[in-house]
């Protein structure tokens, strides 16, 4: 399944997400798949595409950034497959 992941960060924080992302990469853990990662140029915003069928690890990649950052992390369907939900 596809997960939308966007995120925001408090203006003071900027200095501490950077480092941190210098330091580990934002990659996710084992049974999530990131499929792009984008940020908002001059701005405290991004967003980014994983997949997985493991909402536990989606949620303990956004858990491990929870102290600097704020999520909305929500499940996509593709054109197709929403298709297949209209009656």
């Amino acid at each position: 399944m596809i997960h939308v992941i966007a995120w925001t960060f408090k203006p003071e924080h900027r200095n501490a997400v950077q480092a941190r992302f210098k330091e580990t990469g934002g990659l996710p853990p084992a049974g999530v798949k990131m499929l792009g990662r984008w940020h908002g140029i001059g701005t405290n915003k991004g967003v980014c595409l994983a997949e997985s069928d493991d909402a536990l690890a989606v949620a303990k990649w956004a858990q491990k950034w929870s102290d600097l950052m704020s999520f909305d992390v929500y499940p996509a369907l593709s054109d197709e497959d929403t298709a297949k939900t209209f009656s």
